[in-house]
């Protein structure tokens, strides 16, 4: 499978503690060699958005090239590496804009200038 920045895919994430995960879709950042730089989605959307979370809404005119099945949060403080073994399954993509907005997110909450 051939992974591009922006794509979705199927992925066991792993809690904080590392002492357990789930099966969740994830942003794909980057890959280096076989190993994927990944942020965290989540459909558990508080009213309450952080500065470090991006929305994905059914209203986007790109939701439905994302694979997701309902309004999610992309949590950019959520950032992992997995092997590239780990994915199970291919879901979407985020459309360019949103890429943008993920990047510029990332960078305010990894406080990079």
């Amino acid at each position: 499978m051939k992974l591009e920045p922006g794509n979705i895919v199927l992925v066991n994430f792993p809690f904080t503690d590392l002492q357990s995960s789930k099966v969740r879709p994830v942003l794909v950042l980057s890959t280096k060699g076989e190993d994927v730089i990944i942020l965290g989605i989540f459909s558990r959307v508080p009213e309450d958005i952080r500065d470090s979370w991006i929305k994905i809404s059914e209203l986007n005119p790109g939701f439905k090239q994302t694979g997701l099945k309902k309004v999610s949060i992309i949590k950019t403080e959520k950032i992992t590496v997995v092997h590239q073994s780990l994915i199970r399954k291919e879901l979407g993509s985020i459309p360019s804009e949103l890429m943008q907005q993920v990047k510029q997110t990332l960078r305010k909450t990894l406080q990079i200038e």
